[in-house]
């Protein structure tokens, strides 16, 4: 039986006049990629920001392994085992890929007292950095400083930050921006990898990528859902077709 992980219930975000997210429902399950696509200002940044906590919801619920987690902190929701990348990279460009994922894994387990005390009498923190790394094939990049890596190491470095956290639930927005054909080959690898072990949210425009890692996809516009189901149910759909395909109702 498929574990759900995270689900979210009519999940609203509004900005004055602005209803950015609306009634928005999803549920993203162990072993499964959930991809969220739409035009730009669909609302599926907002989304992200709201299930990871940078946000918090005009209304709604989002529970997290089965805790209410609605309206929580970013920090204590990561504590909790998700964790998410963003559009832009979120790297330390003078550390090296090895320091980047440690702080990551420092950052997610140390309490007060440890912060007083070396990296170096914390082990267990370079061995989670370690198995970060390898999981997203950079470890024979580890020594060298993120500012080296080309656009896909980075990307794939963001992820490995990700994974030192130990999460459960990924949130990775638009991982494959910026790439070229060889580097967004090896991004897709890398996921449908993760997959395996983590239930995964993807935004991505990439529709390639979307259709050949999802096993679910959700559709938005204007921040509501317009279609949520397979990949196949998502192609046959007339009015995805139109409203974000580009292909005419009539001609579908």
């Amino acid at each position: 039986m498929t574990e759900t992980l995270l689900t979210a219930t009519g999940l609203t975000k509004v900005f004055g006049g602005l209803v950015a997210v609306d009634q928005v429902t999803l549920a993203l399950n162990a072993g499964a990629i959930h991809a969220v696509i739409g035009p730009n200002g669909a609302g599926k940044s907002t989304l992200a920001n709201l299930l990871s906590g940078e946000l918090k919801p005009s209304a709604g619920t989002i529970v997290l392994r089965g805790e209410d987690i609605t309206g929580w902190p970013a920090n204590r929701i990561a504590q909790r085992g998700l964790a998410r990348t963003f559009q832009h990279t979120h790297v330390f460009a003078p550390f090296t890929a090895h320091e980047n994922c440690r702080l990551a894994a420092q950052a997610h387990a140390a309490g007060l007292p440890s912060c007083f005390r070396s990296a170096a009498n914390y082990p267990e923190w370079s061995a989670t950095a370690d198995d970060a790394l390898a999981s997203v094939g950079l470890a024979a990049r580890a020594a060298l400083p993120a500012s080296q890596l080309s656009h896909g190491e980075r990307r794939a470095l963001d992820i490995a930050m990700a994974l030192a956290t130990k999460p459960s639930v990924l949130l990775l927005d638009e991982p494959l921006a910026g790439m070229g054909p060889d580097e967004a080959t090896n991004i897709v690898a890398l996921l449908q990898s993760l997959a395996a072990h983590h239930a995964i949210l993807l935004i991505e425009h990439d529709m390639d990528a979307v259709f050949a890692l999802a096993s679910q996809l959700t559709v938005m516009t204007n921040g509501r859902v317009l279609a949520s189901g397979t990949p196949d149910s998502i192609r046959a759909n007339a009015e995805v077709q139109q409203v974000y395909l580009g292909v005419a109702a009539d001609s579908a």
